[in-house]
Order: structure tokens, then sequence, then C-alpha cells
């Protein structure tokens, strides 16, 4: 009796030592399941956060390129500042005048415009004379390459026209188109300089061509007057 009593407890005993390895067998199976998922979720926050990151990045680059492709081909002269007029009539722009190459209309802050964003292709401007008004894109780039732009109203008289023609025709670096929206029948435009003359005869004529003819004020000295838009 008493031996069959003790093979029952070592009996119970065992089975309780399986069932406790049991237990801590399936207690290190969950723990490891949890690191695991623990794991999972820690690295798909990471994946995720990259690619939101990279998102954001993506959308900053593309919107960064469509301002800096609107601004290329802005309708914006570009310019900021204004005129001082000296003593001897002179107007000179105070401020920036900007040099970009556009293919769309541009607004210019004063007419005829004396510098700013411009078409990429310049009128020529080897003594050409033009019977028609010119797109102020192509003659600023003339401007920017060191010319000088005669432009008359038609209040001009036929005469003047005919004298600043002449002198224009002789002169490289230098056009001559008709203009209508401008302050005074007869004005001559350089980058960054204009003047109203009151006749051909007017002594400033001479002075102006002499100090902005491929002046100190051009952007590119010696750059081509022609092959651009012809007449």
């Amino acid at each position: 009796m008493g031996s069959a009593n003790k093979s029952n407890s070592k009996d119970r005993k065992a089975r309780i030592e399986e069932m406790r390895r049991a237990e801590r067998s399936r207690e290190r199976r969950n723990r490891v399941l949890v690191i695991a998922a623990s794991v999972v979720v820690v690295a798909g926050l990471v994946v995720g956060g990259v690619v939101l990151v990279n998102s954001q990045s993506d959308k900053k680059d593309t919107t960064a390129s469509s301002d800096n492709g609107k601004n290329a081909d802005s309708k914006s002269s570009g310019d900021s500042g204004h005129f001082t007029t000296g003593k001897d009539g002179v107007r000179t722009w105070s401020g920036t005048l900007s040099r970009t190459h556009v293919t769309t209309p541009v607004s210019y802050p004063m007419h005829p415009p004396v510098g700013g964003n411009h078409n990429p292709v310049w009128a020529d401007c080897n003594g050409d004379v033009y019977t028609q008004q010119l797109h102020d894109e192509n003659a600023v780039h003339s401007l920017e390459h060191g010319a000088v732009w005669v432009t008359y109203t038609a209040k001009a008289s036929k005469a003047d026209v005919q004298a600043l023609a002449a002198k224009v025709k002789k002169t490289p670096y230098s056009l001559m188109s008709p203009y209508e929206n401008q302050a005074a029948p007869l004005m001559l435009s350089a980058w960054g300089h204009q003047v109203a003359v009151k006749s051909a005869n007017d002594p400033e004529v001479n002075k102006f061509f002499a100090a902005f003819v491929q002046g100190s004020q051009t952007p590119e000295p010696g750059a081509s007057c022609t092959g651009g838009v012809m007449k």
C-alpha cells in the first residue's frame, strides 16, 4: 500500500513538472511573438515615416520646380525701383533691372522700357530703322547689348523723324521705331537710361548717343546686334 502511494506521488510530481515545463514553454513563445510583433510595428512606423517625409519632400521639390518655371516665364518685368532725373533731363533707373529671358509678353513699369525681363531674341540694332512698332521684349534685349533705341509718336514732325532715322542708319548699335505709348513725341532709351528730346537738333541727341551707344551701362558689351528679329 505504501509503495503504491509513493508511486502515485511520483507520477503526480512528474505530471506537475511536465505541466510547468509546458507553461514555461508557452510563456517563452508568447514573449517571442510579442517581441516579433513589436519589431514589425516599429519597422512599419519607421517605413511609414520615411515614405511620408519623402512624399513631402517630393511635393516641395515639385512646388519649387513649378514656382521656378513660373518665375522664369513670368509676365512681370522683374524690375524694382524708380527713375531719378538729372539736370540734363536724362532719367536714370535707380533700382534693379532684371535680365531673365522669357517667352511671354512682359508688363514693364516704364514706356518705352529701359530694361527688365525680355525675349531671348533681340531686335536687330545695327542702324536698323523700323516702320512698325516693335515688341518691347525684343527691343529690351537690344538695349542689353548696348544699343540706343530712338522712338517717336505720330505727334513727331516728319523732318525730325527723317533726321533721326538718318543718324540711326549710320550708327551701329542703334535702332529706331514708332512707339505710341510714350510721354513725349521723341525719346531716346538705353539700358537703365532715357531722355525726351525736343527735336532732332536737340544737343541731348548727340550727348545721349555718345554716352550710351555701347556705354558703361551695357550689361553685355559687344554682343551681336544682327541676326535677331529682322525687318
